[in-house]
């Protein structure tokens, strides 16, 4: 799922470099699918129907999480380098987080 602030053009395009051959990301959210308060868009991660322990945000900035701080993964800005292998390092993260929902390690409520 992409889930971004920026109008549904914007999206448009980013999905185009992103998947091309429209066989990886599924669902599109976008300004329109944001909560607006006092002239800030910011996501609300419970318009993506999923179970929320379940559920990460990566995003340069936390204010666009502000009610679900807890599912967000900071990474830096993307300045558009070729040669930026950020999400790359974070393989090993995500990797660990699947783990941990699908085998049922760890409750973070208790």
């Amino acid at each position: 799922v992409i889930y971004t602030t920026a109008k549904k053009d914007y999206a448009k395009k980013l999905l185009e470099v992103l998947d091309p051959k429209k066989k990886l990301i599924r669902h599109c959210l976008s300004q329109s699918d944001c909560v607006c308060s006092q002239g800030c868009y910011w996501k609300d991660l419970t318009r993506l129907g999923r179970d929320l322990a379940k559920t990460v945000a990566l995003d340069h900035t936390m204010q666009g999480f502000p009610a679900q701080a807890a599912n967000w993964i900071p990474v830096p800005p993307w300045s558009g380098d070729p040669q930026d292998e950020e999400l790359l390092r974070l393989i090993p993260v995500l990797g660990q987080l699947g783990q941990e929902v699908r085998y049922g390690a760890g409750d973070r409520c208790s």
